[in-house]
């Protein structure tokens, strides 16, 4: 993408009346967003759902201007910025009907091959929900997931700090431009999280803050993610607006449970109650259902050794791979009378020490 190609796209971004799904049509039907200022007016009118309205302010002449100032304060930051056709746009986002057309990233983040999980929930979070969620990104660690959230506060700046400490790359999608930082408090973190990944927005430095961006972000937090974790929730708030988001984008979700007497378990247990969230009692139930396999491991395996301590459970369950050979999940758990969430996380714990291996369509068997 050149300089020239990034100022007409910051233009059409400037149009109002053309959101991103619009500009996109526009783009792909001109082969640019040069062409598409540079067409007839007659001409967009014939593309299927472009009416007068949304062209109206298209050819006024602030655009380019507007266009020209954002692209000096992104040169003058260091901006990156990412065009939604491009290789280095997240792969994942580009499925999203109403992506951003340009993505501005601020820090070092890779997405290469990564698993990559968003951690939302309740600015008010409770003693609880901190040490799930911190338990959760640090038994997660070994998979080495991408952690993504909205570096507000509660829950999002919980889980930027545990990937931090577990040395995960995080990212903070932000729902302001690179001009300003909120909340102010949250700028001690920056430099953390930029040096462990890094920041993306699609707001400009001259948008005005406004509380309605924080919904526009949460499809970033949605999309980049192969599943989005809610720590806890009230009975309405932003995280579920990313939890519905989620389900739209046909992603993974899942909830956190809580007593029904709690205020900031409601929203987790109805979407659990809805059966729009996977149940989470367990941070290893997130593999499991995610199905992550033990290649994809930060760390590499542990080699199976001559003599491995299993406890009694591992006992029962290795011994009854060993007589039966490959076995269903379930198969197992109704053989062994164990819950299967349990033996999700016991399979997976044989698996780190190397006596039991997953194969396709949820079997096991011994190595």
């Amino acid at each position: 993408m050149t300089e020239n190609d990034l100022l007409f796209i910051l233009a059409l971004q400037n149009v109002s009346g053309v959101g991103d799904t619009t500009a996109k049509k526009l783009i792909n039907h001109c082969g640019s967003a040069e062409a598409v200022f540079k067409e007839k007016k007659d001409n967009l009118l014939k593309i299927d759902g472009i009416g007068h309205v949304t062209i109206s302010d298209l050819f006024s002449k602030g655009h380019i201007e507007a266009a020209q100032s954002e692209l000096q304060f992104i040169k003058s930051e260091n901006i990156k910025c990412h065009y939604f056709t491009s290789e280095t746009y997240p792969e994942r986002l580009k499925h999203c009907i109403d992506s951003p057309i340009l993505l501005f990233e601020a820090g070092n983040i890779n997405l290469n091959k990564k698993h990559i999980i968003s951690i939302v929930g309740t600015r008010k979070i409770t003693t609880s929900g901190i040490a799930f969620c911190e338990k959760l990104v640090e038994e997660l660690a070994i998979f080495n997931p991408v952690i993504v959230s909205g570096f507000a506060y509660g829950t999002d700046i919980t889980a930027h700090k545990a990937a931090i400490k577990n040395n995960l790359q995080t990212i903070g999608c932000l729902a302001h431009g690179f001009n300003q930082i909120y909340p102010k408090v949250h700028k001690k973190y920056m430099a953390e999280v930029e040096n462990n990944g890094g920041f993306f927005t699609d707001f400009w430095s001259t948008d005005a803050f406004d509380r309605n961006n924080f919904l526009k972000r949460n499809r970033i937090i949605a999309g980049i993610s192969e599943a989005t974790i809610v720590i806890e929730s009230a009975e309405k708030g932003g995280s579920l607006v990313t939890a519905d988001i989620a389900n739209s984008y046909n992603r993974d979700v899942f909830a956190v449970p809580g007593r029904t007497t709690d205020s900031q378990s409601i929203g987790c247990n109805n979407l659990i109650k809805r059966q729009q969230a996977h149940l989470l009692s367990t941070p290893l139930d997130v593999p499991y259902l995610l199905n992550w396999q033990l290649e994809d491991l930060k760390q590499p395996a542990v080699q199976k050794q001559l003599f491995v301590e299993l406890d009694d459970n591992e006992k029962v369950v290795y011994n009854y791979l060993k007589d039966n050979d490959k076995q269903l999940l379930d198969s197992i758990a109704l053989s062994c009378n164990m819950p299967t969430y349990k033996l999700a996380g016991l399979l997976l714990n044989m698996e780190l020490k190397g006596v039991v291996r997953p194969l396709p369509g949820k079997l096991f068997e011994v190595v």
